[in-house]
């Protein structure tokens, strides 16, 4: 069960990100472009409905709240997701 539970528990592996330094106390991580970020918003969004607030805070630090409302407005547009009552967002489908 080793590494490759490590990774699975790993964000930066788990988001698909490119990292560009790491040593033992810190991993630099290339921020996601929009279309990686929609990518990772969906691949969230299909393990639980989530609130906008919710997102950024798994995303801190790599993308602020403004680009991840963007992602969302662009996702609901494309009717690949959609907002519930309580206003989490869901992937269509689910």
């Amino acid at each position: 069960m080793g590494r490759e539970s490590n990774d699975n528990m790993d964000p930066t592996k788990r988001l698909g990100l490119e990292v560009v330094y790491e040593d033992s106390e810190v991993v630099v991580v290339r921020a996601p472009t929009e279309d990686q970020l929609i990518n990772i918003i969906t691949s969230l969004l299909r393990d639980k409905p989530m609130t906008v607030k919710e997102l950024h805070s798994i995303l801190s630090g790599l993308a602020s709240e403004d680009k991840i409302r963007k992602a969302l407005i662009r996702l609901v547009n494309d009717g690949r997701v959609y907002v519930l009552e309580d206003g989490r967002f869901t992937v269509v489908g689910l």
